[in-house]
């Protein structure tokens, strides 16, 4: 059974920091690239960052760039994002993604940015 299981969320501050993890079951994670996507109320889903399957290219969203940090662990089958000096406009439901043959997606985890 393919499980994304996403965690980490919650209520922040602007100018604070959150780490979200994305942990994968039931598919080799390894042979998989893996996208952050996120999605504000009433808006469409929108790709945050994504990294390869092994890690070496990366590439993230102009609104995250500088703030954000994507990486994986394919030993803990986890992907990671390191959230930085956080806006209220990043204020979402992020999503984790699976990528390669078939896509997978986890169910969400809140973050809110509010003072």
């Amino acid at each position: 059974q393919v499980q994304l299981v996403e965690s980490g969320g919650g209520l922040v501050q602007p100018g604070g920091s959150l780490r979200l993890s994305c942990a994968c079951s039931g598919f080799p994670f390894s042979s998989y690239s893996m996208n952050w996507y996120h999605q504000a109320p009433g808006k469409e889903r929108e790709l945050v960052a994504s990294i390869s399957r092994d890690g070496r290219r990366i590439n993230y969203a102009d609104s995250v760039k500088g703030r954000f940090t994507i990486s994986r662990d394919n030993a803990k089958n986890t992907l990671y994002l390191q959230m930085n000096s956080l806006k209220p406009e990043d204020t979402a439901v992020y999503y984790c993604k699976a990528r390669a043959f078939l896509e997978y997606w986890g169910q969400g985890t809140q973050v809110t940015v509010s003072s």
